[in-house]
């Protein structure tokens, strides 16, 4: 196999003598660092909200709070404090006096809508409701404002004035009570093909709706009824209309990913009307990249999804629909291949912004209106994760970089300047690796990049225990960003792999479609192309290697120690190897049957694709397993079962079990707990000399 370094190296050490000051990131950093999120910028272009994530220590708990920052960059406000609450999602009201937001600090605790002047002053609650707001949009005028909330029948909301003549609420009986009185849940009842999903539980008939909120009079009005979920509002220019996204095709919506946009007059009692008729996903709430009007209203710019029987695997993609008339969509990036997001026209109307993922970068990116060439305004190996405009031409990025976390930052004469400075007073005291870009050549001669991190007191013609670490996904990759992870363990002494197997995305569909149906077998080839060339350039220690990895990452994780014994220390998070297993249990069902079939019907390539627990006897290596116990994204019992057969067959193994936790570990003390048990496994089995 062929191994090259690139030339460009994201992170670069400062000489020796200018770093004697700075220390390696330590595990208690993980509590220092904050989280910057969902830039904002104001109507005016003046001023940018965003959302400031950090760590509670006496609630356990990460809250967040607003802050906004001049254009400028000259000053900086801190707009809330709530120790014990958290504020997020910031929305500018259409005239700039106003930011409206979601918080959790008033009473129930749950996510509600709360108004606070631009002047400062305490913000005023405009909503009480018995369940959370999950988003909003202002109107352009800014009299009223959109909601999505989520309604399963069980919770009434008292501020509804106006119900749907063949949807009347029953009346509802009393909680029952067992015999000492207390209230016992009722039992729950499931009719639905997809039942249940990762922290909302069980579904029953949980569904998402949209209504209508007047600011003046405080009047909430539900604008939209039926068994589907609308998400991801959008307001026309003039407030006639809104368009949103939902799945109300077909008798079975649970059974297909085929989101459409729909069109509604924004007045209750109105009915939706079908914009998109792709069979694929357009405007999958998942990308998070809501439709944008264009500023005449006569265009709506949206992502579309690729053919539903390839599921995650076919990314989204720009495309543009002329609204009022028949005309059919225009897929503006259909011949680039790569994944695009959050679609925002320019103030004239005359082009579209929008987040461009490629290989292991994100770039904020623009296209004219009508097709055409795409360009790359401030080309760099950075990932962005927000986008942002103002009507003054104006726009905002969060970004990210190997040797930063996110910040908010100005696009300002073809460059980024940056904002927020959360951050920078802790970076300025710590020491950290550099981050270099690698390419590799897999077994069958594909070409596999991914990143590599020496030590941070890397010292030449020095061997190094090494840690391979994967990704989650499948589809996803890793990226020139921040890694908290990969710092701690440079800092620990080790060498840090991360590779882009195929199954990845950021290099096309074709790509990503690699393990279509065969998990396991090239993207283990191609993970351990980067190990053997990271061996063969003298850092690594062959003796001294690691593998992990959380999600797809920990499956992917057990499928390496079921095929290659020279890892010493492995850890598998939220990973599954009985395939079987994950069948009814866990929350992809549709997309199992898409891409294996049924088991009873394709037993042979289920039980194929779980090798690494029907042959758990070919793994030697000692394991670390962990999971949250609510996990439904890939429930605990697969961790479980893996767990079993190594101690069954006395390979030295653990198993840590996170009460209450579902798959994204949430609570700051475990995540702490997490990091320091990963360190201490690949401690006991790679420090060995």
């Amino acid at each position: 196999m062929r191994f090259a370094i690139c030339l460009l190296t994201l992170a670069t050490a400062a000489p020796a003598a200018a770093q004697d000051h700075r220390r390696p990131i330590a595990l208690e950093d993980l509590t220092r660092l904050r989280d910057v999120l969902d830039p904002q910028l104001s109507p005016d272009g003046s001023w940018v909200a965003y959302t400031v994530s950090g760590v509670n220590r006496e609630l356990d708990e990460h809250t967040s709070d607003l802050w906004m920052t001049g254009w400028d960059g000259r000053a900086t406000v801190r707009l809330t404090s709530t120790p014990k609450a958290s504020e997020h999602t910031p929305r500018w009201s259409p005239d700039g006096r106003h930011l409206a937001f979601l918080s959790d600090r008033g009473e129930g605790g749950s996510d509600q809508l709360w108004l606070l002047s631009r002047r400062g002053g305490e913000a005023e609650q405009l909503t009480s409701l018995g369940r959370d707001i999950e988003d909003y949009a202002w109107s352009p005028n800014g009299d009223r404002l959109v909601l999505v909330i989520p309604d399963d029948g069980s919770v009434e909301v008292t501020e509804v004035l106006t119900a749907s003549p063949e949807e009347e609420p029953a009346e509802r009986a009393p909680p029952p009570r067992d015999t000492a009185g207390r209230n016992t849940p009722p039992p729950l009842v499931i009719d639905r093909y997809h039942f249940k999903t990762d922290q909302e539980g069980y579904l029953r008939n949980r569904r998402r709706r949209l209504y209508l909120f007047a600011l003046d009079t405080r009047q909430l009005v539900q604008l939209t009824y039926g068994a589907a979920d609308d998400r991801l509002p959008a307001w026309s220019p003039d407030g006639q209309y809104l368009v949103f996204t939902s799945k109300r095709v077909g008798e079975d919506p649970d059974r297909h990913d085929n989101w459409d946009l729909w069109v509604i007059q924004a007045a209750p009692g109105a009915v939706p009307r079908q914009l998109t008729t792709f069979t694929g996903p357009d405007a999958h709430p998942e990308w998070e990249s809501p439709p944008a009007w264009s500023p005449d209203g006569r265009t709506i710019a949206y992502l579309q999804g690729g053919p539903d029987s390839l599921i995650y695997y076919a990314g989204p993609r720009l495309a543009t629909l002329p609204w009022g008339g028949s005309a059919p969509p225009a897929l503006l990036t259909a011949a680039l291949d790569r994944h695009v997001f959050d679609p925002r026209w320019s103030a004239d109307g005359k082009s579209l912004y929008f987040r461009l993922e490629d290989d292991r970068s994100t770039h904020l990116a623009r296209i004219p209106a009508g097709g055409g060439a795409i360009e790359r305004l401030a080309p760099g190996r950075h990932t962005v994760r927000g986008l942002t405009s103002a009507r003054d031409g104006r726009v905002a990025t969060l970004l990210s970089s190997p040797d930063s976390p996110a910040r908010v930052m100005a696009l300002d004469s073809g460059a980024y300047r940056p904002l927020s400075t959360q951050n920078d007073s802790l970076l300025a005291t710590l020491r950290l690796a550099p981050v270099e870009e690698v390419t590799a050549r897999s077994r069958d001669g594909t070409t596999i990049n991914g990143f590599l991190v020496r030590p941070t007191d890397y010292a030449a013609g020095t061997r190094y225990p090494a840690v391979l670490w994967l990704h989650g996904g499948p589809v996803s990759q890793f990226s020139a960003e921040f890694h908290f992870w990969w710092q701690l363990l440079a800092a620990e002494g080790y060498a840090v792999i991360g590779m882009n197997p195929r199954g990845s995305s950021g290099r096309g569909e074709k790509f990503s479609l690699g393990i279509w149906a065969d998990w396991g077998n090239r993207d283990v080839q191609d993970v351990l192309a980067g190990v053997d060339h990271a061996v063969a350039a003298g850092i690594a220690d062959p003796a001294r290697l690691g593998v992990g990895g959380w999600s797809y990452g920990g499956m992917l994780t057990n499928y390496v120690i079921a095929r290659d014994p020279r890892f010493q220390a492995a850890v598998s998070g939220a990973g599954i190897s009985n395939i079987l297993a994950g069948y009814g249990t866990d929350q992809y069902v549709r997309e199992y049957e898409k891409e294996l079939g049924t088991p009873w019907k394709h037993t042979d390539r289920w039980l194929k694709l779980s090798f690494p627990f029907l042959k758990a006897d070919r793994i030697t290596t000692p394991t670390l397993f962990m999971c949250g116990e609510k996990d439904l994204n890939v429930p605990l019992l697969n961790s479980e079962q893996m767990y079993q057969a190594l101690r069954s067959l006395n390979v030295p193994t653990r198993l840590v079990v996170y009460p209450g936790e579902s798959h994204d570990i949430e609570r700051p003390s475990y995540q702490r707990h997490r990091f320091g048990q990963w360190l201490a496994w690949y401690g006991e089995y790679l420090r060995r000399q």
